[in-house]
This record gives C-alpha cells, structure tokens and sequence, in this order.
C-alpha cells in the first residue's frame, strides 16, 4: 500500500521532483495566488456593498478581462520576442503595486468605486503579459515530456488558492474588513519575486525561436493562420471562447449567490468560494496524474460542468451549493488543463506565446461579455436563470466539440485509408 501511495505521488508531483526552478517557481506561486484569490472576493464584496448592484459587480469583471479582449492576440507576439523569465518578473512587481494602492486608499477609508475599477484594470493589462510568459517559462522549466503534468500542477496552485484565499479572504472581510486582505495579497508577491530571483538561468531549456523577431501584426496573422490549419486547436479554442463567455461566470455569480440567493454573508460566501476551489484542486491532480493532454478528458470536463450549473440553478440551500459547486470546480480543471496542455504540445516553439495568447484571449478575453451578461442575467432572473444559460451553453458546445471532432477523425482515417491504397 505504501509502495503503491509512493508511485502515485511521483506521478502526480514528478515535476516537482525533477526540477528545481520549477520547484521554487511552484511554491512562490502558492503563496502569491492564494493572496490574489483574498483580493479578488474582497475586490467583489467591497464592490457589491459600496453599490448593492450585481451589474456593478459585473463591470469589476469587465475592468479585469477587458485588457485580455483589447491586446492578448498582440501580446503574444511581445512575449515569443521577450525572454520570459524577466517579463514575469516585471509582470508581478506591477501586480504588487496595484495590491499595495488598493490597501492603501481602502484602509485609509477614501476608496471609491472607480478607483477600485482602475486598479483592477491595470492589474489585467499586466497579466495580459504575465499568463502567456508564465506558460513560456514553465515549458522553459520542465520541457515537453514533462509540460501536461506542469501545467495540471500550476492549476492545482490556482486551485489550491481558491480554496485557501476565498475562506481565509471571507473571515478577514468579516473581522477586519476588505482593506487588510488586500494588504496581505501585497505581502504575498514577496514569495513569488523571490522564487524568479532564485531560478538557475542556465538550467532553463532554449526556445527554438529562429532568428528573424517577429512583427506584431505580421505575427497575430501567422498565429490565426496556424489555427485555421490546425483543426484541433481550433475546436480547442472555440470550445474555451464558447465556454468562458457564457458558463465561466463566477467572479460575478458567486456573491449574488451568498447575498442574494443564499440570503448570507461574507463567511458563507468564503465557504461557497472555497468549495469551488476544492473541486478544481482535486481536478487538477487528477490531470496531473494522467501526464498527457487529452481532448476527451477535455470535452467530458466541460460537459460536466455544463451539467453541475444547470443543477445549481434552482438551489437556495448552502449545503447544495456547496457539493454543487465542488463538481462544478473538479471539471472546470479538467477542462482548462486538458485545453491548455493541448494547445501548448502542439504548437511549434517560435508560436507558443502566440498561440498560448489566443488561449487567453478566449478564456479571459470573453470576460467583459460574460461579466455584464452574469450580472444582467442575474438582474433579471437571479442567479437561477443565470446558471441555467451558463449550464446550457457548456453542454451545447461540449456536445458541438464531440461532433466536429468525431467528423475530423473519420475524414483523417478515410485520407490514410485512400493513401495505402494507392500506395500498393
């Protein structure tokens, strides 16, 4: 039993294992993502009290994702021309400062709304660069062999943090108030800044990038063209589009649901938040032990949670929400480290950034529709109706994805078929 614990273990970590930059850069991520999880519910609460308003809560979501709808396809090409490393570095040191003005003007009591809505805006133009540098720096870090396991292991960090930040970020907003956890998200980046400063330089692999840099539109043109002609990462990325814009709502959905729905507070919306996060932790190490991008785990993962939503559309009670939202975090993993790995694997070196970029721009950049679309859904019908479309949408474009798939691989084998023939 122990041997058997042992082996699973090594499956499950063996990035951690075998590679020391990665190491650091992992467990500086612990500490700093589980500060930005504290930042973003107490970003959504400070928001939903100062206005009473979800649509409010909704345009916070526009301000975050709408740098990733303006500039990812551009960003992408900076970041196959930058080394990534210092581009994360700077990336972060932004990020810190936006935490650091955010406690300030809160805990001196002259926060506003808009100033909240700038802050949280600049904070999305710096990860605009930082989330495409980040996934070039992790390939850097542990190579291709070892890339879907990295990339299940940095999820289960984001994950791990919705668990920790969203309950810890919950008892701070009820017993200090919003300010101080802001305060301690900006303490937080100290982990990850220290992490990057610590890495060997020398260890991280070459990017096998060619010699010409390209230009920015040039180089958004080559990265469409590549899609076009790569059946796979199109449904990937039309799959991802479909899905964050309608069903990935929860930035906005989640305090309604305490507030509103559940009739509860700060603490309740910690619990529900965590409970999220605890579902998408577990699927993520389930991704990470399966050490291969799938496009089946892939399409069963957003089904999954298409179906999860439309369970928890009509819940009023904690205790559904809270199980509900587990399954409902467990196939968000599967589905975005499935996608994420796929696309990564499959593009060459000199595109990743690019490519990688378009991922985010589908998964963050759909953010301002689908944060304005949440909050009126949720206006309108409350978050019943809003959950009911997110679920639908899901298991539609899950469904879609299956199909167009399911086309390409009779049309791929009916082309080898015609070539043996010929060929005798």
């Amino acid at each position: 039993m122990t041997q058997a614990i042992a082996r699973v273990n090594r499956r499950v970590f063996s990035s951690l294992w075998k590679h020391r930059n990665y190491r650091l850069f992992f467990f500086g991520q612990v500490v700093s993502t589980s500060g930005t999880w504290m930042q973003n519910v107490a970003a959504a609460w400070l928001v939903l009290e100062l206005t009473g308003s979800p649509v409010a809560v909704g345009v916070l979501a526009l301000c975050k994702f709408l740098p990733f709808t303006l500039f990812s396809p551009f960003a992408g090409v900076l970041v196959d021309r930058m080394n990534p490393r210092r581009t994360v570095l700077a990336t972060q040191a932004v990020l810190m400062a936006t935490a650091v003005t955010l406690a300030a003007v809160t805990l001196a009591g002259v926060v506003t709304v808009a100033q909240v809505y700038a802050l949280v805006a600049i904070g999305g133009a710096a990860l605009v660069l930082d989330a495409p540098a980040r996934q070039a720096l992790t390939f850097q870090m542990v190579g291709a062999n070892e890339l879907p396991n990295a990339v299940a292991l940095n999820s289960s960090v984001v994950n791990s943090a919705r668990v920790v930040g969203p309950a810890v970020g919950g008892i701070v907003i009820a017993a200090a108030g919003v300010g101080f956890c802001f305060a301690l998200n900006a303490v937080s980046f100290v982990a990850v800044l220290a992490g990057l400063l610590l890495l060997r330089v020398r260890e991280l692999l070459p990017l096998e990038r060619g010699d010409e840099r390209p230009r920015v539109l040039a180089g958004v043109r080559e990265s469409l063209a590549y899609v076009r002609r790569t059946p796979l990462a199109a449904v990937v990325l039309g799959t991802v589009l479909v899905v964050s814009m309608f069903s990935f709502n929860f930035n906005v959905l989640l305090p309604v649901l305490a507030k509103e729905t559940l009739g509860a507070g700060p603490d309740v919306f910690g619990v529900i938040a965590a409970s999220f996060g605890a579902g998408a932790l577990v699927g993520a190490l389930v991704s990470a032990s399966l050490g291969r991008a799938s496009p089946t785990v892939l399409l069963v993962g957003t089904a999954g949670f298409g179906l999860a939503e439309l369970l928890l559309a009509p819940q009023a009670s904690v205790a559904a929400a809270v199980i509900l939202l587990f399954a409902t975090g467990l196939s968000f993993s599967l589905w975005t480290s499935n996608a994420n790995s796929t696309l990564q694997l499959t593009s060459p070196d000199r595109l990743r950034g690019r490519v990688i970029s378009l991922y985010f721009f589908a998964f963050m950049g759909s953010g301002p529709v689908a944060g304005l679309l949440a909050g009126w859904l949720a206006e309108v019908g409350g978050t019943q109706l809003a959950f009911t479309v997110a679920g639908a949408a899901a298991l539609t474009a899950s469904v879609v994805a299956a199909l167009v798939l399911r086309v390409q691989r009779r049309g791929a084998t009916g082309l080898r078929r015609i070539a043996t023939i010929e060929a005798r």
